[in-house]
């Protein structure tokens, strides 16, 4: 199996680096933390609020080529800036023209690499989940918790698709794997790696 890794550095620079030095947020008595909240918010989550613009490149490095498209995107408002080679779109996500929607399904895509842990609380509705203490992750082969969400087979831009988060003892992703369509063989397999912090 060969594996592929795209360059998710921007999601280093942006997102988890708003992860607090709060390791576990005291709960009021009687409510369960649930291990979607423990993962967005290992990752930062309780920050978004914070969160004015944010400016990511999306980069794919296979074999020979490259492929990049970056976006400004101004989370209050629900403006997105596309900037794709020579091409630049602004538009605001709740008025979509038909080449808007068509750039969208770019971000929606892009955005969700990008904050993967965050997706786990906004889109809890539309997807199950299992929650294993222990498996072998598929790099490092270490002991890790594994999270498995698979996605509804109707709506959104990819419905059916898989991934499994490969998690430390702090919640922080390690490794994940992309299954297209809950196929049962990684469609990608990658690593999180060199975590940041950043004030907002």
């Amino acid at each position: 199996m060969q594996l592929v890794r795209p360059l998710l550095l921007v999601f280093l620079i942006g997102f988890v680096a708003c992860k607090t030095d709060k390791k576990n947020e005291e709960q009021p008595a009687g409510i369960e933390t649930s291990i979607l909240e423990k993962v967005a918010h290992a990752h930062g989550f309780e920050n978004w609020k914070n969160i004015k613009e944010i400016r990511f490149t999306f980069n794919v490095d296979r074999d020979s080529t490259h492929f990049e498209r970056s976006w400004i995107w101004k989370p209050k408002t629900n403006e997105v800036t596309s900037i794709s080679g020579n091409d630049t779109l602004v538009y605001n996500r709740k008025q979509m023209d038909s080449v808007a929607l068509k750039v969208n399904a770019g971000f929606i895509n892009d955005r969700y690499w990008l904050l993967a842990p965050f997706n786990l609380l906004w889109d809890n509705n539309n997807f199950e989940y299992e929650h294993v203490e222990e498996a072998i992750a598929p790099i490092s082969s270490k002991p890790m918790q594994k999270l498995t969400i698979v996605y509804g087979n109707e709506g959104g831009y990819t419905p059916g698709d898989a991934y499994d988060f490969y998690l430390d003892e702090n919640y922080l992703i390690r490794e994940w794997v992309f299954r297209k369509g809950n196929q049962a063989e990684p469609s990608m397999t990658t690593t999180w790696e060199n975590y940041q912090e950043i004030n907002v």
